[in-house]
C-alpha cells in the first residue's frame, strides 16, 4: 500500500512526465492542492507528520514553507512547536485597494534591488494581481530608472534602490487603485 505522500508523487510526476519532479516543489504543490480542496484561506499542517508523509526530514518542510509560502508570494506561516505544535499557512487575500496598497509597501520596504524587485513582479503576476504587461513595463521602468542612476547621475547604489523602491510603490499604487 502507497502511502498519501507517495501516492502524490507518483501522481506529480505522471502529470509532469518526469522523475525530476523535485521534493521542495511536490511539497509545495500538496500544500497549494490542500488550499484548493479545502477552499479555505488558512490550512493547518503538522511538520512532522508532513514529513513522514513524503518520506523527508522537517527541515526540508521548513525550507518549502521559508522558500514558497512568504508574503512576497501572498502567504504567511504561523509555527507553534512542540510536542503539539502545528503549521497554519495563511493564504492572503486582498479584496480592497488599501489592504493592497498596505501590502505593497510592507513588502517593497524602502530600499530594493533589481533582483528582489523581479522576484516580487513575478509573484504578482503568478497571483494575478498585475498582468504580464503591467509587469514587463514595471520592469522597464526599474531597469530605465537604475541606469540613469548609475549613469547619468552616479548616485550611490542604496539611493538607487531607494528610488527603484519608490517608483516601484507608486506604480502598484496606481495599479491598485485603477
Amino acid at each position: 500500500m502507497l502511502t498519501k505522500g507517495v501516492q502524490y508523487l507518483w501522481e506529480i510526476i505522471s502529470l509532469e512526465g518526469s522523475v525530476m519532479a523535485s521534493l521542495t516543489r511536490v511539497i509545495e504543490n500538496y500544500i497549494n492542492n490542500l488550499f484548493s480542496e479545502m477552499d479555505e484561506q488558512a490550512v493547518s499542517l503538522r511538520r512532522k507528520e508532513l514529513a513522514e508523509i513524503f518520506g523527508c526530514v522537517p527541515s526540508q518542510i521548513n525550507y518549502v514553507l521559508r522558500s514558497r509560502f512568504t508574503p512576497e508570494r501572498g502567504y504567511i506561516v504561523e509555527s507553534q512547536r512542540g510536542g503539539h505544535g502545528y503549521i497554519r499557512i495563511l493564504r492572503l487575500c486582498y479584496d480592497i485597494p488599501e489592504e493592497k496598497i498596505n501590502h505593497i509597501d510592507e513588502i517593497v520596504g524602502d530600499a530594493i534591488t533589481d533582483q528582489e524587485a523581479k522576484r516580487l513582479l513575478t509573484s504578482l503576476q503568478e497571483r494575478e494581481i498585475i498582468c504580464s504587461r503591467e509587469r514587463l513595463l514595471i520592469e522597464v521602468a526599474l531597469r530605465h530608472a537604475d541606469d540613469l542612476g548609475s549613469s547619468e547621475f552616479d548616485v550611490s547604489p542604496y539611493k538607487r534602490n531607494a528610488i527603484q523602491a519608490e517608483l516601484l510603490k507608486r506604480m502598484l499604487r496606481s495599479l491598485a487603485l485603477a
